[in-house]
């Protein structure tokens, strides 16, 4: 019986202290992200990776000593799989650490595919992390070679029983999210599960991952989602006073601002004392939730004289994230 391949995309994280240096030299050597010259970037990519390794050891010593994306991603493809049934293979992609592209690919081509499905777990599309992930793809799948009316894995040429696939097998692409009925009302209700009763008495910061600005003027159009998304979150908050900023910024260039930190620090010098940040970028746990959002920034809320900070979960497998990832597969049936 053939199947419908989904292939679920994400960035990935070190699942050991021992895996960050590797991890951040996967990313550093990333084109998409870094754009320096190619012949010297592999290099820099080494160097960058030498030296943030060390500081970076510590931020994931504080979150128990590796990142829980990978079992999240996972559970997320478990919970989209029973969701789907037996007529779909969901798989996951990470980007940076295992399992990679590759690895991926090997899975889905036990099964004798009707199509592929590439389902980016970026709500809001950006070069550097969807586009990002369809460059590693394409580059992944041309590694296939056809032999005969079907394409083989070259590296695998002569085995005994290659991973294979019919070499006309469609590929359908999702972009992005980010003004998706549905994904919205997961937003919103995984937001309001997670708010006290008299939530109106609090200031909602939502924070996504920042980016150089020349992407964004190059023509980029994570802004523009990223701010239609809460936008579109909010109208269901009538009265609320929000605001967005961003996290995460490496490197000297400009990025876009405001800052989350220089946000919360903005608000609770205007007096602000209940707080509920959003992130609005991420749909699993990562060091930018569990380092910056709740630990360094939450610290520092509190040094600052916030007295109640609430930070939101991400999504993860909640029902309604998983029944949105459902719907956007079916579209392409």
């Amino acid at each position: 019986m053939k199947k419908i391949g989904v292939v679920l995309l994400n960035m990935g994280g070190p699942d050991s202290l021992d895996a960050i240096q590797p991890f951040l030299y996967n990313l550093f050597s990333d084109h998409d992200i870094i754009q320096i010259p190619k012949p010297i970037q592999k290099p820099v990519a080494f160097l960058i990776s030498k030296i943030r390794s060390k500081k970076t050891k510590k931020y994931y010593e504080i979150m128990g000593g590796k990142s829980p994306q990978k079992e999240q991603t996972l559970q997320q493809a478990s919970a989209l799989q029973e969701a789907l049934g037996e007529d779909y293979k969901v798989v996951v992609a990470m980007r940076y650490w295992h399992p990679f592209t590759q690895e991926a690919l090997e899975e889905l081509f036990k099964y004798d595919l009707e199509k592929i499905i590439l389902l980016p777990l970026y709500p809001q599309y950006s070069r550097t992390t969807t586009g990002s992930s369809f460059n590693e793809f394409d580059r992944q799948i041309k590694k296939y070679i056809k032999v005969g009316k079907y394409t083989v894995l070259s590296t695998l040429k002569g085995v005994k029983n290659p991973y294979y696939y019919p070499s006309n097998i469609p590929i359908k692409k999702i972009n992005c999210y980010y003004n998706n009925p549905d994904y919205i009302n997961a937003m919103v209700e995984n937001i309001k599960e997670n708010l006290p009763k008299d939530y109106q008495k609090y200031y909602f910061l939502f924070s996504a991952h920042s980016l150089p600005e020349k992407l964004i003027l190059d023509g980029d159009p994570y802004k523009h989602q990223t701010e239609e998304t809460v936008k579109l979150i909010m109208e269901n908050f009538k009265g609320v006073s929000y605001s967005l900023a961003y996290q995460s910024k490496v490197g000297p260039v400009k990025w876009l601002e405001p800052f989350t930190d220089k946000e919360i620090e903005r608000l609770a010098k205007e007096g602000v004392k209940n707080l509920v940040v959003i992130p609005v970028s991420f749909v699993s746990e990562h060091s930018e939730t569990l380092y910056e959002l709740d630990y360094q920034y939450g610290n520092l809320a509190k040094e600052l004289g916030i007295e109640n900070y609430i930070r939101i979960p991400t999504l993860k497998t909640h029902p309604k994230f998983i029944q949105t990832l459902k719907n956007l597969v079916l579209q392409f049936i």
